[in-house]
């Protein structure tokens, strides 16, 4: 898990975020254990901003993959910063089954499942009762 928060944590040194000052990164595994990294990236116009946990995830399924382990996320906050809302649904679309591992401003981390910060959750098979 170190090269993951590791991983997570080097993407937050390239996060472009000049207008928040809010720097994120996120590193995200592969059940094969490749690692995609991250960054939040901020525009002017601020619904365009990805966050770090959505820019992983799309780099990994823009490269093929489909099954995840993990996703580390890391802030410089006291707390353990979580994925936000937009993020949490993205990664339940495509990994219902992530460990998610916040990481804060000191290295330390606090795991827990996705399922638990989405409880009941919206997906594929509300789409087919219409």
């Amino acid at each position: 898990m170190d090269k993951l928060v590791n991983a997570a944590q080097q993407a937050q040194q390239r996060a472009l975020a000049p207008y928040s000052k809010f720097h994120v990164g996120a590193a995200l595994e592969t059940a094969a254990g490749k690692i995609y990294t991250g960054c939040n990236i901020e525009s002017s116009s601020y619904g365009l901003t990805c966050c770090a946990e959505r820019v992983a995830m799309f780099k990994a399924l823009s490269e093929g993959e489909r099954e995840f382990k993990r996703l580390a996320v890391a802030a410089e906050t006291e707390e353990f910063c979580t994925p936000c809302g937009a993020c949490r649904q993205v990664l339940w679309d495509y990994g219902q089954n992530l460990e998610i591992i916040c990481v804060n401003k000191h290295g330390a981390q606090h795991a827990l499942p996705l399922r638990d910060l989405l409880p009941e959750a919206f997906d594929e098979h509300f789409l087919k009762q219409g």
